[in-house]
């Protein structure tokens, strides 16, 4: 097999202040070791950790020049000397890790991500300081580890979201158990949240749908939810106390009703977030969890062993993301300004259009 590609070409931020003020360059490839997969891209997800990343809200940018994108779905071009579960012309997909370890206890006990040593798909580096540049952009190469198969089912462009938005709720509801017999709570109905619902109902849990307005009542019922709370109302809580099992919020927001949120779990029950605000959380008091035993924590992203679960799941029950717009890849700052303002409904995917 003829050497793989060395560069690749992208759209990149240099300013936090100019998060729309794309440029394109061309940049180095990981370093192509025998476990590597390069890919040519088609899509990649609009995500809100993009526009987290390149408008400085999670802090500076951590390169000087910031390829955003790890909902990445394109073509396999080339493998290296160990790579056995892929071969050139395979259709897959790449999300928010592109390295770890692989021999810590976490990275062998299928919680590689939580790695001390992982490496995000973009505003990092690698071992060798390359830097690791994201899927607004034309190829990428990684680690055999961090690259999915995708389902003749799914369409390219609708696995895209799943690869991080799919994955970020699907890893804590299936760790914290959800199934036949469990009540779920989801807060929030955006981009992740309408992914955690579709989850978590074919998964077998009752889904109750916690939201700051009414507006997504019939979609949140359409895509499985089985009651919708909105949480603006007083005492929205009250009828639910104690009659949740968990609770996963999606809610990219630092308030919140805490308090009223974790009153409806059981004993023991759980909260985790993985909606992750610019801001810390306000109101946030340990006697919020004291009358119930209740625990809050976080998740991030998961496992490659949730990944293909989660994605035989979408495959075999018809999840899918709702996608606002496809749009050309040169329109990446329409998009997250849509993203930064709230002003998409659900999802956005970009289209590759520098090759």
């Amino acid at each position: 097999m003829s050497a793989p590609q060395t560069t690749a070409k992208g759209y990149g931020i240099s300013d936090t202040k100019k998060y729309t003020d794309f440029s394109v360059k061309e940049y180095k490839l990981k370093t192509a070791s025998k476990d590597d997969v390069t890919l040519d891209i088609e899509f990649c997800g609009v995500c809100g950790s993009d526009v987290h990343t390149i408008t400085g809200g999670w802090g500076e940018l951590g390169n000087p020049w910031v390829v955003a994108g790890h909902e990445i779905v394109g073509t396999v071009t080339h493998v290296g000397d160990d790579v056995k579960e892929f071969k050139v012309g395979q259709r897959v997909g790449v999300g928010a890790q592109v390295l770890s370890c692989m021999k810590c206890d976490r990275c062998e006990a299928d919680n590689e991500q939580y790695c001390p040593e992982q490496v995000d798909t973009y505003n990092a580096k690698f071992p060798d300081e390359v830097e690791a540049q994201g899927g607004y952009s034309t190829a990428i190469r990684t680690h055999q580890r961090f690259v999915f198969a995708i389902p003749e089912a799914i369409k390219s462009e609708e696995a895209a979201p799943m690869l991080c938005a799919g994955l970020t709720v699907f890893s804590p509801l299936v760790r914290n158990g959800t199934g036949p017999g469990k009540t779920v709570g989801i807060v929030g109905i955006g981009g992740l949240g309408h992914l955690a619902i579709q989850f978590a109902h074919h998964l077998g849990a009752k889904v109750i749908v916690f939201s700051h307005s009414p507006d997504k009542k019939e979609d949140a019922i359409s895509l499985g939810a089985d009651e919708f709370v909105v949480t603006s109302e007083d005492g929205f809580a009250d009828k639910y106390f104690d009659k949740l099992d968990y609770i996963l919020s999606a809610a990219d927001a630092n308030m919140i009703p805490l308090g009223d949120l974790l009153g409806t779990l059981k004993v023991d029950g759980r909260m985790t977030s993985v909606g992750l605000p610019d801001e810390p959380w306000k109101g946030l008091q340990p006697q919020a969890m004291a009358s119930n035993a209740s625990a809050l924590g976080a998740s991030h992203i998961g496992s490659k062993k949730e990944v293909n679960q989660m994605l035989k799941l979408a495959a075999e029950k018809g999840i899918r993301p709702i996608i606002d717009q496809v749009l050309p890849m040169s329109q990446a700052g329409k998009a997250i300004e849509a993203v930064k303002n709230n002003d998409v409904r659900y999802r956005f995917v970009l289209k590759q259009d520098l090759a």
